[in-house]
């Protein structure tokens, strides 16, 4: 069931962030929220990888029919970003603006790589290089900047779903039990 809430608040985050980064004057720079939630939801996963991937993928899935982008670019890079998050979860702990920040900032990066990759192999590219680069690195500066609140709004999601007061404490910290 947190899955399941955490594909929705992402889903709710994705909705906000379409509809009011119109109003931003920055035109195709954007923060990429399914990149960051996948990611958490790897940080999260302890033991079962399965139900965090299919929750990650669901959820770019679901980004991908909002957005309106080619139907599985999202779904590969937010399965991409949750197995990134799987495989550092137990070296790196993810608390504090300016760590959360700073891993926004790479996860940013790597998701912004991914996707000009796999836009590359679809054959969807939409400007020359260099612009795809400048895009990229400001949507993860943007990454960057949404990373902190993005992780609260998760955690305490996760802090819903505690099953005693110390595993709620620990969730709503950062420190995923």
């Amino acid at each position: 069931m947190r899955l399941v809430a955490q594909v929705f608040l992402a889903y709710f985050m994705v909705l906000v962030v379409a509809a009011l980064w119109r109003l931003v004057p920055i035109e195709r720079a954007i923060p990429d929220v399914v990149a960051l939630s996948a990611v958490y939801i790897g940080l999260a996963a302890r033991e079962r990888l399965a139900p965090a991937m299919l929750s990650a993928v669901v959820m770019g899935y679901l980004a991908d029919l909002l957005i309106g982008t080619p139907t599985g670019l999202l779904s590969t890079s937010a399965g991409v970003m949750c197995l990134l998050g799987h495989f550092v979860q137990g070296r790196l702990i993810v608390r504090g603006p300016l760590v959360t920040a700073a891993f926004a900032l790479v996860v940013g990066l790597v998701s912004a790589a991914v996707l000009m990759a796999l836009r590359a192999w679809l054959g969807v590219l939409s400007a020359s290089f260099s612009s795809e680069v400048v895009t990229a690195l400001l949507s993860a500066l943007l990454t960057a900047l949404a990373g902190p609140l993005v992780f609260r709004l998760c955690r305490q999601t996760d802090a819903r779903f505690a099953r005693t007061r110390r595993e709620r404490d620990a969730a709503a910290e950062g420190l995923i039990p």
